[in-house]
């Protein structure tokens, strides 16, 4: 057995342990009768570094997985992507239809066809569902208004005609709406077929390297992050709850019962009154790849947005997030400052100590941190077990709605008491990928 196989086994079976996704059906295997798992692609848009053409590229021609660039981890080995829709495809951008013809994959006009292979009941055993990116409206909450409700809830109504479900991979949040992203939740519980949301952060590369014990006593934490209000904001607060969902609780649920959003000047008030930590700000600022010479303050200050990016605001961003259970998550988006995302926290002790990490995205347009997102995907379709909660994602999402709420309100703390119900266990292992990662 060579090094990479004995690393890729280690690194499986970390990331199967504690799996904890309730009453859900695990799909059955293909594999175990010597088959490949047939997947659908559901793609809004399939253009040069997109979602789709990470997640759906990586299961078409492999990927690095260690410190050998030559060396690929083929996914095709055990899966076909056996149909595929693709929403938006504009002639000057799109790569879809050509790579489908290259791979000898049919290209359906409408979800229910890609499920059903162009028949009348379901024909794949698993579904990637990846709308994010193209050409969609904009509200005045600054969300992007991707389809990924519309398009699930298509697949959910093949699953009911099929009378079966198959293993459902949503990439990132599952809505922009939390409403809706409950009623997705709640579908999948309804019907037991397995679920899976979420993006890279919580389980890429971590510099340093650090796994938060279950039960810990958090007493305070930062996260230090970039990028658009929502969009990015996602990825910060999805950083925020993979790492705090391991705190004790007490007894109490996971859930959020407030939310408040600051912006400009009012977000370093926030810290000279105490509200948040500069001091772990710095801590987390510590592990950055980014950082840039100069005070937070003045860095944010001097920041020049993209042009042509409404989301992208110029000012510094607070999100405060106040759990059931009395602790308060706390994230600083600082543009200018900082292009990555880290987190410092206080943990609770004699003496308590302060712990920072990078959560590691490698640049595109290799963009390698999809590597372990696809890893545990591949997982997930295997085993009918997401690598952790949906609820998770579910809360993450609804905490972001509900921010962008408290901004078009002024800063206006808004309660949250339909998030304040969700509730999940966090799983043993965080599942965050521990090998060297492969750029060297």
């Amino acid at each position: 057995m060579n090094r990479r196989t004995m690393i890729r086994q280690s690194a499986m079976a970390t990331a199967a342990s504690g799996f904890n996704l309730g009453e859900t059906q695990a799909a059955a295997n293909p594999a175990a009768a010597g088959k490949k798992i047939k997947v659908a692609a559901l793609c809004s848009n399939y253009h040069y570094l997109s979602h789709s053409y990470h997640i759906v590229g990586r299961f078409l021609d492999g990927f690095p997985l260690y410190d050998a660039q030559d060396t690929l981890h083929k996914p095709s080995d055990n899966f076909e992507i056996s149909s595929i829709y693709i929403e938006q495809t504009p002639p000057e951008t799109d790569l879809g239809i050509g790579i489908a013809k290259r791979h000898g994959i049919p290209i359906f006009d409408t979800i229910e066809k890609t499920l059903c292979q162009g028949g009348s009941s379901l024909a794949v055993d698993a579904v990637l569902l990846i709308a994010e990116h193209g050409k969609y409206l904009i509200n005045e909450k600054y969300q992007t208004l991707y389809p990924r409700h519309d398009y699930f809830r298509q697949v959910v109504d093949v699953f009911r005609k099929s009378k079966r479900g198959v293993p459902v991979f949503n990439d990132k949040h599952l809505s922009y709406d939390r409403k809706k992203a409950a009623e997705m939740v709640a579908w999948g519980q309804e019907l037991k077929f397995p679920l899976m949301a979420g993006s890279s952060l919580p389980i890429t590369w971590r510099h340093p390297e650090i796994e938060i014990p279950l039960g810990s006593k958090i007493k305070d934490v930062v996260v230090l992050s970039r990028g658009e209000i929502e969009i990015f904001g996602f990825h910060a607060l999805e950083t925020l709850q993979a790492f705090v969902e391991r705190r004790n609780l007490g007894g109490k649920p996971q859930g959020v019962k407030a939310v408040t959003c600051l912006l400009g000047n009012d977000v370093w008030k926030a810290a000279e009154s105490g509200r948040w930590s500069m001091s772990l700000l710095q801590n987390a600022a510590r592990q950055s790849h980014s950082r840039n010479v100069g005070s937070p303050q003045q860095c944010c200050a001097e920041f020049s947005p993209p042009p042509n990016r409404p989301t992208f605001l110029k000012v510094p961003i607070y999100f405060e997030v106040e759990y059931t259970d009395g602790f308060i998550g706390k994230v600083v988006i600082a543009n200018g400052y900082v292009d990555d995302t880290s987190i410092a926290m206080e943990i609770e002790g004699n003496p308590p100590k302060v712990v920072s990490t990078n959560v590691y995205l490698p640049a595109p347009p290799g963009a390698n941190f999809f590597n372990p997102l696809v890893l545990r995907i591949e997982d997930f379709f295997q085993s009918g077990k997401s690598p952790y909660p949906v609820e998770r994602t579910q809360l993450t999402g609804g905490i972001l709605d509900a921010l962008l709420e408290s901004r078009l309100q002024g800063g206006k703390r808004l309660e949250t008491p339909d998030l304040a119900a969700i509730d999940y266990s966090a799983p043993i292992d965080s599942g965050y990928i521990r090998t060297p990662w492969p750029a060297k």
